[in-house]
């Protein structure tokens, strides 16, 4: 597959700048990947599509407020500073991107906060826009961790933050509700939409559930810059996977029932971490698995996905699973239909 297989015609007003005013009411979009019927329903009526015993997994991770602003030394010139992933507790190690990345060298030091109470210093270049920062902290990491994350703001994706201002209560609209392992800079969103109510029919209903962690990177949102896409290369993101949920998904495929994917970040850990076999073992590490047509999956019978951009690797994984042309010919019938796209977007439903 090119990546130019990948391109199509987004409106700019497809692009979902805020949330539904409930999680759960926006529009579901279902594909029959056997068939390639589609079907325009609510996010409500998923049920319908599951019974009891079949078994959905979420990714639990939490983001982080990864957007902070920091002042330069001597100049004072306002510099973003991206917070990507921590590399070292004790020493307060953090791996960022900074904007603008000219002005920023080796030694300088930043300013955070109307009071300056946290100061960093770049210790290291590690890509054009990427540094090691140190942050001189003398307080238990707790403390600081909770200062250092009261300046940040919700890390949203530029195609939002470039038509409104992020607002406080992004951080909330940008958080699944099962969200425990802080992590991540960008939501797995397609879990955003099941509410505390849905989850309670869920639960009702007979649906089991598992959970994965794997902490989101920016790799998501990361221009693919290679038509060839077996030269593409995704950046690395920790994940995790416990006995227990092995257990829990594994007893249910055994058994017949349906093994649902809850976004794209899910199939791609259940798919780093599966055998031949078609069962998921214990993980601890990380993965750079990247997913596209033609593949082979070995886990899960559906899958929810929000309404993905044009090239972007999340759109591929999802053609993988629901089939490259019942896929793109689904995405230009959601165009059609003023579908929303984007991580506060409406969300599709595969099924066999």
């Amino acid at each position: 597959m090119k990546l130019s297989q990948f391109k199509f015609k987004l409106p700019e007003n497809r692009i979902a700048l805020m949330p539904a005013p409930h999680r759960d009411e926006c529009r579901m979009m279902v594909l029959h990947r056997q068939t390639g019927k589609i079907e325009h329903k609510m996010f409500k009526d998923f049920l319908s599509y599951f019974k009891e015993k079949d078994i959905f997994i979420f990714n639990d991770t939490k983001v982080i407020p990864a957007r902070l602003y920091g002042n330069k030394e001597k100049t004072g010139a306002r510099i973003e500073v991206f917070l990507r992933r921590e590399l070292n507790p004790d020493l307060r190690l953090w791996d960022v991107l900074v904007d603008p990345a000219r002005k920023i060298r080796i030694g300088n030091k930043l300013y955070f906060g109307e009071d300056e109470s946290i100061v960093a210093e770049v210790i290291d270049n590690t890509t054009s826009r990427g540094r090691t920062l140190r942050f001189l902290y003398d307080g238990p990491h707790d403390e600081f961790k909770q200062q250092l994350y009261a300046l940040g703001e919700a890390p949203l994706p530029d195609i939002i933050r470039k038509k409104r201002p992020v607002e406080p209560e992004d951080l909330d609209r940008f958080q699944c509700l099962f969200a425990k392992n802080e992590g991540a800079v960008t939501a797995p969103a397609a879990g955003l939409h099941f509410s505390r109510e849905m989850l309670k029919r869920m639960e009702i209903y007979g649906i089991d559930r598992a959970f994965i962690t794997l902490h989101c990177g920016l790799s998501n949102f990361d221009t693919t810059d290679v038509e060839d896409l077996t030269k593409h290369k995704m950046d690395s993101e920790e994940m995790y996977i416990t006995e227990e949920n092995c257990k829990l998904v594994n007893d249910a495929k055994d058994a017949g029932h349906k093994v649902v994917a809850v976004g794209t970040t899910v199939q791609r850990a259940i798919e780093t971490a599966r055998d031949t076999q078609g069962h998921i073992h214990a993980f601890e590490g990380w993965t750079n698995k990247f997913i596209f047509p033609p593949y082979e999956f070995g886990i899960a019978d559906a899958m929810f996905s929000n309404f993905q951009l044009p090239e972007s690797i999340m759109l591929m994984l999802t053609t993988a699973f629901g089939g490259y042309e019942a896929t793109m010919n689904a995405y230009k019938v959601a165009v059609k239909e003023g579908y929303q796209f984007g991580p506060f977007g409406d969300v599709m439903l595969i099924v066999d």
